[in-house]
């Protein structure tokens, strides 16, 4: 059972099995909150590090970090000590005026990366819907396209708002609300026939391609990583054409893939490129990064109230610059290997159960048999029993995301846990 069944349906958790009922007042949460999540029955209050307390003071070790979004963990002192200090100057201020901290940012994020220009918004659905709006004013203004067409994979998830849940290509979530936005077609993820069809059947009339959206790794598709040769093509083709290349890094950038940016484990370099999640560590932050060939926005274009405001802009600073100063990539690597050979270790020990292992540093995810009756939450539910924390990745994926900072002791101890949670499942 994935994470977006448990959103559909908000009577799953509470099928928990071993898990105990919490006295938080659920009841009266849900009268006031509209119930668009399915929630487990618990109830979080504090964070340090790895580790969060529920409001009875239970402690669990947190490998789901936000999903994929506590890049220091939870209250750590760069963070707090950086937000602190801007809330107590000038937290917000409107994008009409220079604001030094944001510009700070940007060249961070410059040096960094293949990015040479940046526009900063508040969330991954909202760095993916410039990159939509950059696309279509690139296909009418350079390409000459009166109608441009994205390509998506099939299996992608891009976000929630209406252009992002056309660009997301998995039909479960558009169900209900068409008319959706035109301008998509899906094509296999992985697959270069599969673009290059896409390609030459759009290429006629007043149609025509004029970017590639994909994710370097698929996420909620299912911890996917994407193959070498497939995106090098893709590059090749996008190079040959003037289509442009988009990447979204929501989920894996920021350092979670063992690099600073998933498309460097891919050997190529986007022309645009969307961040969020893990850029601020919690704090909401998104950014639309590009090369200066295709910045074809003018004032006007595109604006965000709240994007890149001090307040923001300084958490996402102070991650950025932790990274680095902590050599935090090199921790990324080390835990990864470390949690694969472990997860490895225990499907060895089910083997009609899980049939693969796989991910990036610190973003891992372990398949279950399609055969089996056991779901992804169903392991989640017990290893909550357990104390550890996960978040599946589609009905038959556990997704293994913890902070960066995350120790080689604190994996031993979440493998252990997931040992005893599986050992309960098991029938």
């Amino acid at each position: 059972m994935s994470i977006e069944t448990l959103i559909q349906d908000p009577s799953i958790p509470a099928e928990s099995g071993g898990m105990a009922s919490i006295p938080y007042d659920a009841a009266g949460f849900d009268d006031a909150v509209m119930k668009t999540y399915g929630r487990f029955p618990l109830a979080l209050e504090r964070g340090d590090g790895c580790r969060v307390w529920d409001t009875e003071g239970r402690e669990y070790l947190d490998f789901v970090a936000g999903i994929a979004t506590c890049t220091l963990g939870h209250a750590h002192p760069a963070l707090v000590e950086s937000v602190t200090r801007q809330i107590q100057t000038l937290h917000h201020v409107s994008n009409l005026y220079y604001i030094p901290v944001q510009a700070q940012l940007a060249k961070w994020l410059i040096g960094h990366s293949s990015a040479e220009r940046v526009f900063f918004c508040n969330s991954g659905a909202e760095a993916n819907e410039g990159a939509i709006k950059l696309a279509r004013k690139y296909g009418h203004k350079v390409l000459k396209i009166d109608e441009p067409i994205i390509l998506t994979a099939n299996a992608s998830f891009h976000g929630r708002t209406l252009a992002t849940i056309t660009a997301t290509g998995q039909p479960k979530y558009q169900k209900d609300f068409s008319p959706l936005v035109p301008g998509f077609q899906y094509v296999p993820y992985n697959d270069v026939n599969g673009i290059e069809a896409a390609i030459t059947e759009s290429d006629s009339g007043d149609f025509g391609v004029a970017a590639i959206l994909l994710e370097p790794l698929q996420g909620e598709g299912g911890v996917r990583p994407g193959d070498i040769a497939y995106f090098k093509r893709v590059r090749e083709i996008c190079d040959e054409t003037g289509i442009l290349l988009m990447l979204d890094e929501v989920q894996v950038g920021m350092g979670r893939s063992g690099k600073y940016w998933g498309y460097e484990n891919l050997g190529i370099e986007p022309d645009v490129f969307t961040s969020a999640k893990g850029l601020g560590g919690g704090v909401p932050i998104g950014a639309l990064m590009c090369k200066k060939f295709c910045d074809v926005f003018q004032p006007g274009d595109h604006a965000s109230t709240f994007g890149g405001n001090p307040l923001a802009c300084a958490a996402a600073l102070s991650v950025c610059e932790t990274l680095e100063k902590e050599n935090l990539l090199q921790n990324v690597q080390q835990r990864g290997e470390q949690l694969r050979e472990g997860l490895r270790a225990i499907a060895a020990k089910y083997p009609n159960c899980f049939t693969e292992v796989r991910g990036w540093g610190l973003i891992n995810g372990m398949e279950l048999n399609a055969d089996t009756d056991i779901t992804s939450a169903d392991v989640v539910k017990a290893a909550i029993d357990q104390g550890l924390l996960l978040v599946p990745a589609g009905p038959k994926v556990i997704r293994f995301v913890p902070p960066l900072i995350v120790t080689a002791a604190e994996v031993q101890t979440a493998l252990q846990a997931l040992e005893q949670a599986m050992a309960s499942v098991m029938p």
